[in-house]
C-alpha cells in the first residue's frame, strides 16, 4: 500500500527513509533496546541503512507491515517539513508540520488474516514523557479502523515493564504468558501477550 503520515499533538509518524539511517543507528547503540527487541546486536551502521531502505519499504509495498518512525514536531518551524495528512488515527490541522528528532520506532506487522501485531522501541532521550504511548494509541487505532483489524496483538519478553506500561496505558487486555514463545539473546523465551479490538477503542 502507499505509505501514509499520522500526526498527534506532539509527534508526526511517518515512515522511516533512506534520510534517517543516522538517526536509527544511533538510538540502536542503546544496551536496553538491544537487550529487549530482536535488533542486531551488535548494531552496525550497516543494519540502520538495510532496515531504512530494503526492510520498510517492502513492508509497505507488500502490505505486510507498517513501520513508522516517530518525530517530534517542532512547534517554533524549525526543521524539515512533512505534509500532515494523517489516517482516522490523526490528529492535526492538515497543513505541513515542522519535523524534529526522531523519538521512537513504531510498527505493525502482520500476523495472520485480521491480525496484526505492535512492536515498537523508544529513544532514550525522549522517554518518561508518554511518547511511545500517544503514538502506539494512534497507530493501533489506524490499524483497528483504517487497515479493518480484527485484532491488534503485543507480545514482550517476561520482564520487559516498560513495554508492558506502554500497552497497559493504550488499554490492550493481557491473556496470559506464551512458554518459550520468543527467540531473544540465543534462546527461547516466555512472551507476555495482550491484545486490542476495535470494540477496546475509547475516544
Amino acid at each position: 500500500m502507499e505509505p501514509v503520515i499520522l500526526t498527534t499533538e506532539r509527534l508526526i509518524l511517518r515512515p522511516l527513509g533512506p534520510a534517517d539511517a543516522g538517526a536509527v543507528f544511533a538510538a540502536c547503540q542503546d544496551p536496553e533496546i538491544q537487550h529487549w527487541t530482536t535488533v542486531p546486536s551488535p548494531y552496525l551502521a550497516e543494519h540502520a541503512r538495510g532496515f531504512v531502505r530494503e526492510m520498510v519499504p517492502q513492508g509497505w509495498a507488500g502490505d505486510t507491515e507498517y513501520t513508522f518512525g516517530a518525530f517530534l514536531a517542532d512547534e517554533n518551524g524549525g526543521g524539515r517539513n512533512a505534509e500532515g495528512g494523517h489516517g482516522d488515527g490523526g490528529h492535526g490541522d492538515g497543513g505541513a508540520r515542522a519535523e524534529g528528532p526522531l523519538a521512537a520506532c513504531l510498527g505493525l506487522m502482520r500476523r495472520g488474516p485480521g491480525v496484526l501485531e505492535l512492536g515498537f522501541w523508544s529513544v532514550k532521550e525522549h522517554r518518561g514523557r508518554g511518547l511511545v504511548t500517544e503514538a502506539a494509541r494512534t497507530l493501533c487505532r489506524w490499524g483497528l479502523t483504517d487497515r479493518k483489524a480484527a485484532r491488534v496483538e503485543w507480545r514482550a519478553e517476561v520482564g520487559n515493564t516498560a513495554s508492558r506500561a506502554v500497552a497497559d496505558r493504550c488499554g490492550f487486555v493481557h491473556e496470559g504468558t506464551l512458554r518459550q514463545a520468543l527467540f531473544s539473546r540465543g534462546g527461547q523465551r516466555d512472551a507476555w501477550i495482550a491484545s486490542l479490538i476495535p470494540s477496546d477503542l475509547t475516544g
